[in-house]
């Protein structure tokens, strides 16, 4: 079994999660033999300690874990840090969306380039096989949209609200867990909803959108009388992320709808995420999770390293 060489970028508990559950499975092999903090060098360190491992980059034996926190900005410097990666020879996986939402399709191509992997299925519905499931289970079809409930946080609060509770205490209740952001605002004012459908939707729709191009709308604690009252009539509200076309003629959005009670998604509730692909030849398939925990999100680190060495080699399929 190779065993594989990590730089780890971010120390954040979804890392240190990831590194334990290295420890607890043994369908892997990997060592941790650098972490980098993000700070001002940080491209600049990534960059060193690639080529000063350049053995195991020449042998697809380096793995950069990128685990930053999100930048909704211009999603860097975790863009950079895979850019690094790949071009000193090593694979890059990221549980960071910014890199998919903002440069997937050039990330991509370098990786192509490099015959090495840039995989992400940590950031979009934990670990949860959302683009493992596009890219190996359905061969031959093709995605022309999606919607989907894919933040955690604002469906745990919006749920709380229909109950009475207030906005505040259940985005400390997220916060506690762990599961909201680092910054809570990136997920009430839905930017990590827009990030999420950005970078779905270069991935799956062929766009070229950034989180900026996703029509975006948030949730507050003004929302919580409608959010009742909605539920008294027997409607759910939910915050809804979808993109349809493909490549340049894709529209995407991030907003509150009400939902009649026996649609998929408006029976989830709290944690509970689900995603809805449009397909050509399956019609509508649906992805749902029913919980969200910080082991799911350290899950999508681990998958796409067994990916990577169950197929070392870009060329073996498409860079996802």
């Amino acid at each position: 079994m190779t065993t594989f060489d990590l730089i780890i970028v971010g120390l954040g508990r979804v890392a240190k999660r990831f590194v334990s559950l290295l420890d607890e499975q043994h369908d892997v092999s990997a060592r941790v033999i650098a972490t980098v903090t993000r700070r001002p060098d940080s491209v600049a360190e990534v960059t060193r300690l690639v080529k000063t491992h350049h053995a195991a980059a020449r042998h697809a034996r380096l793995v950069v874990v990128e685990a930053t926190t999100l930048d909704v900005t211009r999603g860097q410097p975790a863009t950079s840090h895979i850019r690094a990666a790949l071009r000193g020879g090593a694979h890059a996986i990221t549980v960071n969306k910014g890199p998919v939402a903002f440069a997937y399709a050039a990330l991509a191509r370098e990786a192509a380039r490099a015959d090495r992997r840039f995989l992400f299925e940590g950031t979009v519905m934990d670990g949860v096989p959302v683009f493992n499931a596009a890219r190996e289970a359905l061969p031959a079809v093709t995605v022309n949209g999606f919607r989907g409930v894919v933040n955690t946080t604002t469906n745990y609060i919006i749920t709380a609200m229909e109950r009475g509770e207030t906005f505040e205490s259940a985005l400390g209740a997220m916060q506690r867990a762990g599961i909201a952001e680092a910054d809570p605002s990136l997920d009430v004012d839905g930017w990590d909803a827009a990030a999420k459908t950005a970078a779905l939707a270069n991935v799956l729709l062929d766009a070229r959108i950034t989180p900026h191009e996703v029509r975006r709308e948030g949730l507050s604690g003004a929302a919580g009388e409608s959010v009742r009252a909605a539920r008294a009539s027997g409607r759910r509200t939910k915050l809804v992320a979808a993109a349809h076309g493909r490549g340049r003629a894709v529209q995407a959005s991030v907003g509150l709808q009400e939902l009649h009670e026996g649609e998929l998604l408006a029976g989830l509730d709290g944690p509970q995420n689900a995603l809805l692909l449009e397909t050509d030849l399956l019609g509508e398939i649906a992805v749902v999770q029913l919980g969200s925990s910080l082991t799911q999100t350290a899950y999508g680190l681990l998958s796409d390293l067994i990916t990577i060495a169950r197929a070392p080699s870009a060329r073996r399929g498409r860079t996802r």
